[in-house]
């Protein structure tokens, strides 16, 4: 290879990673709405302030609370937490992403989280959120003047996969509903809408699409038999889809594998074997009350904390993929 070539890959190499923080910064904030109370928001980031372990329920991060954040024009990704959730059921996932140099917000989704399941089946309501936290995180946050609009991802598990999908140009066609539940009533989507029906303003909701998504990460996505090969045309943003062989809460082919069957065209696929619904979560660091350990429960003989150091590495290098070697490399920087 002549010196020309070496150097060439030694400056690609030297921009296809986001600058490496010591360590993440967390904050607990709250994003106003007009009409209705905030939204509580976890923030992740890079800074070089030492980190101390923080519970967060059953699980936990090492972070420097409130410290200062590092870096300049920061690629920001939103996350969105599945059914009955909160803005921390993926935080050792936020945590590497914001020592890789990312600025995380995660939400605590309005009407479906482990406080309020009063709106779980409105699920118009999820998009229109997450493009909300994008807004206010560019245009209004503490950190906005260190994030670059132009790198923003969405990461999405169970009803928080569906939710960035839709976000990135998806379709779902929600009437399919009624079909699949009378083949499969036993799945944990058709006895949440048999016990919750959807509210009736969330009948005639219009799915709100979010142009400033330039990727997405979507594991074990509920609902995905909703968008059909139609229904993902929208969808031009870069995609990592993530699914669990044995996952008990959306079995089968209908969710995650029927996203891979019709997005028709190249992605990012990974098939989880022996992992379970829940193994996307962060491993528990705490016994949980009885009534939640099923969060915590995975397979004998899978290791949950072996498989999130791959899947963090995985979602990482994704991320890093789409949104910062691009720019970078057409930069010059």
């Amino acid at each position: 290879m002549s010196l020309r070539a070496l150097l060439a890959a030694a400056l690609l190499a030297a921009t296809a990673t986001p600058a490496l923080a010591a360590n993440a910064g967390f904050m607990l904030l709250q994003e106003p709405r007009p009409d209705a109370p905030p939204v509580e928001v976890g923030v992740w980031y890079p800074t070089n302030a030492p980190p101390a372990f923080m519970p967060l329920g059953s699980w936990g991060h090492t972070v420097a609370a409130g410290a200062p954040v590092a870096g300049e024009r920061l690629p920001l990704i939103v996350m969105s937490h599945g059914n009955g959730g909160f803005f921390g059921g993926h935080a050792d996932t936020a945590q590497a992403l914001a020592e890789a140099g990312f600025v995380v917000a995660a939400l605590t989704h309005p009407g479906d989280n482990y406080r309020d399941q009063s709106r779980a089946t409105a699920m118009a309501d999820r998009p229109a959120a997450l493009s909300a936290l994008i807004g206010w995180m560019l245009e209004a946050s503490p950190l906005q003047a260190k994030l670059d609009p132009d790198r923003v991802g969405a990461f999405g598990f169970s009803s928080g996969g569906f939710t960035v999908l839709a976000a990135a140009g998806g379709e779902p066609n929600l009437s399919r509903m009624a079909g699949h539940c009378l083949k499969h009533p036993g799945n944990f989507d058709c006895k949440l809408t048999a016990s919750r029906p959807a509210p009736a303003d969330a009948l005639a909701a219009r799915w709100v699409h979010d142009p400033r998504i330039k990727a997405v990460v979507a594991a074990a996505p509920a609902l995905g038999f909703t968008f059909r090969k139609r229904g993902l045309k929208g969808i031009t943003a870069p995609v990592q889809l993530w699914k669990a062989t044995d996952d008990e809460i959306l079995p089968g082919d209908d969710y995650a594998e029927a996203v891979h069957r019709d997005l028709g065209r190249p992605h990012d696929y990974h098939v989880v074997p022996s992992a379970r619904h829940f193994d996307f979560l962060t491993p528990c660091n705490a016994a949980p009350p009885a009534d939640l350990a099923y969060l915590c429960a995975s397979a004998p003989g899978f290791d949950r904390q072996a498989f999130h150091r791959d899947f963090n590495i995985a979602v990482t290098r994704f991320f890093t993929e789409q949104l910062v070697a691009p720019k970078d490399g057409a930069s010059g920087r």
